[in-house]
C-alpha cells in the first residue's frame, strides 16, 4: 500500500525515507538542512534519524 500523501510527518520517525518528498521536506525542516545535505548524510551514515542528526551536528 502506498504512503498516504496527506501526511506531513513520517510514519516511522526513527528512519528517514529519502524517496518520499514529504519526508525529505519534514526532515530538512526538522534538521535545518538542505535536501542535498540530508541525502549526503543518509548516504554517509544510513537512514537512522538519530545518526543523521549527529552527522549534521544538530
Amino acid at each position: 500500500m502506498p504512503d498516504d500523501k496527506t501526511k506531513k510527518r513520517p510514519q516511522d520517525s526513527s528512519r528517514i525515507n529519502i524517496h518520499e518528498p514529504y519526508e525529505v521536506n519534514y526532515w530538512c525542516d526538522t534538521f535545518g538542512c538542505t535536501e542535498v545535505q540530508l541525502k549526503a548524510a543518509v548516504k554517509a551514515v544510513g537512514d537512522s534519524a538519530a545518526e543523521v542528526k549527529k552527522y549534521l551536528g544538530k
